[in-house]
């Protein structure tokens, strides 16, 4: 999400009355993937769900959808929010800052969150209904105890994660995203997948949004800014 590499917590909500407008981006009536396709699952995990301590409104609904359009797909990567107890993203790690309020941190603004997906315990495991038998990869992220990641591409301060690389070495040429939550994960991986030069495509169903203040549309605008490309789950062609 170098000045601000942080970015804003709503992509520049400054601008959002002229971004508002996204609608959805033109899909073909059905996309078959490939190859040189990967559809990477982004944190459906035990804080980001009902009952969490960071719980998505509705975010379980992911689960059975993004469970079947695995199926579709000869590359699955999953991610996982990994944080110490004490992570600077945490307003508990602050004294007197309340969840939601913003700091500044080297690397930019920083929200500060409740507690959540603290290393080893049952908040960060991948939601158990989750089945992505044929994952090749569940990339941990935010693990350093300084510096918040909520792509899946590059950390908070712009120091790669690995996935990359990764992908270049398996000659992946489009990545296709879902999970949790789309305005902020699932929103700065898709941006940054586009960075790194890879066609990004979000399936919108198979996610679900916060929606501070108007941070859903804005992360729509600003993805279709950076040519992700929106489409629904129908929009995929399933195996037989």
């Amino acid at each position: 999400m170098i000045v601000s590499r942080r970015r804003d917590v709503v992509f520049g909500l400054s601008a959002f009355a002229a971004l508002a407008a996204t609608g959805r981006a033109g899909a073909a009536a059905t996309i078959k993937p490939g190859n040189e396709d990967v559809f990477v699952v982004i944190d459906v995990q035990n804080c980001f769900v009902p009952g969490g301590s960071l719980a998505v409104t509705k975010g379980d609904e992911v689960v059975p959808i993004i469970n079947r359009l695995s199926r579709a797909f000869a590359h699955v990567v999953a991610t996982q929010d990994w944080h110490t107890p004490g992570h600077a993203s945490f307003a508990s790690s602050h004294g007197g800052k309340k969840p939601f309020e913003s700091i500044k941190m080297p690397y930019g603004n920083q929200v500060l969150w409740p507690d959540h997906c603290v290393q080893g315990t049952p908040g960060a495991e991948l939601v158990k209904e989750l089945a992505l038998p044929t994952a090749e990869l569940i990339l941990r992220k935010g693990y350093r105890k300084s510096v918040d990641s909520y792509s899946a591409f590059n950390e908070a301060d712009g120091t790669p994660t690995g996935l990359t690389a990764y992908l270049r070495e398996r000659k992946i040429k489009r990545v296709f995203l879902a999970g949790l939550a789309t305005d902020f994960c699932v929103a700065w991986s898709a941006v940054d997948a586009r960075k790194n030069g890879f066609a990004a495509v979000v399936i919108e169903d198979a996610c679900r949004g916060i929606d501070a203040n108007g941070s859903l549309a804005a992360a729509w605008a600003n993805m279709k800014k950076a040519g992700v490309q929106r489409i629904q789950s129908a929009d995929i062609t399933m195996p037989a």
